[in-house]
This record gives structure tokens, sequence and C-alpha cells, in this order.
């Protein structure tokens, strides 16, 4: 007889547990080092400092900004600067009935268009106006401003808004001439033009750029990698090349998202009420994971950083253009969020966009499948 007992079966299952779950850890570890490597690295990349540091100057001095900027491309809202303006010839009653109410305008009398014409010429005045009296109750004007840069946008703004108050009293006095009667024009709400550019321009600016930005990152960190060898020293650590890909995307996409909300901060710290904003950094969020990983997707198949980034920015522009003849374009997507206007469109977009952001995802992975890692 035998003093041994019965074997002891020892399962396997309880410590493979332990190890898989190990390998589980280390993985992720892994992919947490390559994020953090990531995002120290670019501090050495001065072009994106850079940028990050203008968008920086925008969001903090967006107020400043704004006025500058307001007056480039809206000459019309500067106050202050008053325009003398020569008025000649025989309709110049009806142009002066006009002017005399703008605030903004110094009219300046001459017996004669020819003399007006020479006090422009000597820098007497801003600009010359002639109306003369036409045929069947028009009256023709011929206006001429300085050949400049800024100055000549602001009184050709000033000139065009008298030209449309003088037709619009002009219509006023004849509409009883008319065989029907002319229905009434409804008043023209004004609306200030730095809330316009704020919305529509300044924030959708900060909100995509940073987009543009990651997805940059992106394409250059991968396609570095690949030039330098240093992806096959990745590639020793328990991590694949899933994994890598991964850790390289939640580092640049998360930057995207982060600095949306910083400048939603200091555009709020500047006064500026942005409505909406945890759905304006979510759609941030989703339109980073979509860029990143058509870019990641452009790295792979391209390893040759100056190509990459080629096919990158032309692919993003190209996109961006085709956007435009969506129903609601991404920018105006982003405004109506910030004013707390948000339509069906709107809500349907971000939808859109957020699944956009998982297919790409879910397509670069899949991808990485065919891809042969010695070959990179």
């Amino acid at each position: 007889m035998s003093d041994d007992g019965p074997p002891v079966h020892h399962g396997s299952g309880s410590d493979d547990e332990p190890t898989g779950e190990r390998s589980r850890r280390a993985a992720v570890r892994a992919r947490l080092a390559i994020a953090k490597r990531e995002v120290a690295s670019l501090r050495s990349e001065k072009t994106i400092v850079l940028a990050l540091l203008i968008q920086l100057f925008v969001a903090s001095f967006s107020s400043f900004l704004v006025v500058g900027l307001v007056s480039l491309y809206d000459p019309g809202s500067v106050e202050g600067y008053t325009l003398q303006m020569a008025v000649g010839g025989n309709a110049s009653a009806e142009v002066i009935e006009v002017v005399d109410d703008d605030p903004s305008i110094e009219v300046v009398r001459y017996q004669t268009p020819a003399d007006a014409r020479e006090g422009f010429r000597n820098r007497r005045v801003d600009a010359v106006m002639v109306a003369r009296h036409a045929g069947n109750g028009t009256v023709a004007v011929q206006a001429t401003v300085p050949d400049e840069n800024l100055r000549t946008t602001v009184i050709i703004v000033q000139v065009r808004e008298t030209l449309q108050a003088m037709e619009e009293n002009l219509r006023q006095e004849y509409r009883t001439s008319l065989d029907r009667a002319v229905l009434d024009v409804p008043p023209k709400e004004g609306s200030s033009p730095y809330f316009g550019f704020t919305y529509t321009v300044l924030v959708p600016l900060l909100m995509f750029l940073p987009v543009f930005i990651s997805g940059s990152i992106a394409v250059d960190s991968l396609t570095e990698e690949s030039q330098r060898g240093t992806l096959e020293l990745l590639r020793v650590a328990p991590v694949t090349l899933g994994g890598i890909v991964d850790a390289k995307l939640l580092a640049t996409a998360t930057l995207a998202p982060v600095q949306a909300a910083l400048w939603i901060g200091l555009l709020w710290f500047n006064g500026t009420a942005i409505s909406n904003p945890l759905v304006l950094v979510g759609l941030v969020a989703a339109l980073a994971v979509l860029v990143v990983s058509v870019g990641i997707g452009i790295a792979l198949a391209a390893t040759d950083r100056r190509q990459a980034q080629f096919l990158y920015s032309t692919g993003v522009l190209g996109t961006i253009t085709v956007a435009g003849l969506l129903p609601e374009h991404p920018a105006n997507t982003v405004a109506r969020l910030a004013i707390g206007s948000p339509g069906e469109w709107t809500w349907a977009f971000v939808v859109v966009y957020a699944c956009l952001g998982v297919v790409a995802y879910l397509g670069t992975r899949l991808a990485i499948g065919f891809i042969d890692p010695e070959g990179l």
C-alpha cells in the first residue's frame, strides 16, 4: 500500500488569472508611460509651443482683439471718426438732408463741383459727393474717395450708408406718385458687430484650431518615431502597435478639449458669456478623436513626414471646404451652441460628429491589424 494520497490537481485558472491581470496592468502602464512621454516631448516642439501661446494670447486678450479686428471687417462700427465730406451739384440738398442727421459726417459746402474736387485734391476734405438731378425724378450721385487702405474702407462704408439713406428718402418722397400703395418696410434691427464677430469668428477659431494642431502633432509624432527607428524600441515594451497608437491618440486628442475648456474659461473671464460649455468641450473632444485618428491612419500609410503632413493638411482643408455644403457648417454649429440657440440640425450634427469620431477610431484600430509593424 502506498501512503500517497490522491493526486492534487492545481487549477491553472487561479494562477493564470493574476498573471493575465498583471499583463493587462503592465500594458496600461506602458500606454500611460508612452502618453506621458508624448506630452512631455511637446515642450521641445517650438512650433507647437508657439501655436499654443498664440491661442492663449487670442483668448486672454479677446476683448481688445475683437475691437481691432471688427474695425477691419466692419469699419462702420468704429466710433469717434468724423468724415469731412464736400457736397456739390444741383441736387446737393438731398444729400445734405441725409448727412445732417449723421454726427460722424461733417458737411463742407462748395459753390461748384469743381471747387469741391479742388478741395479734395488739396486734402481739405475726405470725400466728395456731387449730386445732380436726372430724368424721371432720379438723382445721379458721383462719389470720390481717397485711394488708401483702412481710411478708404471707413469712408466707403460711410458713403454707402449715406447713399442708402438718401435712396430711402427719395422712395418715401415719390411714393405718393405711384399707382399702387407701397408697403411699409419693417424697421431695421441693428446688432452689435462685436457680438457677431466674437461668436461667429473668434469662438469657432479657438475651438477648431486645437483640433487641427492635435492631428498635426499625431502625424508628426508617429512619422518621426518611424523615421528615427524609435518605434521599434517602443514595441519592446509590453505593448502592441495598437497600444502605441492608443497612447499617442490619448496624448494628442486630449490636448484639444483641454485647450477648449481653458479658452472658454478665459473668454468668460474677459466678459464673453459662452453657453453650453460642456457640450462644446465634448464636441471638440469628438472632433479631436476624429481628426487624430485620421491623422494617425495617414501617418501609418505614409511614413514620410512631409508627405504625411501634406496629405493631412490638404485632407483637412478639403473637408472644411466640403463641409460648406452641409445644412449647417461646423463653425455655425459651434456658434449656435456658444450663443445658446441650438436648433435641430445643431444637435443632430453634434451626435453625428461624436459617431464619426468613434467610427474613425475603430477604423484605425481595425486597419492596424493589416499592417506589418516590421515594415514601419
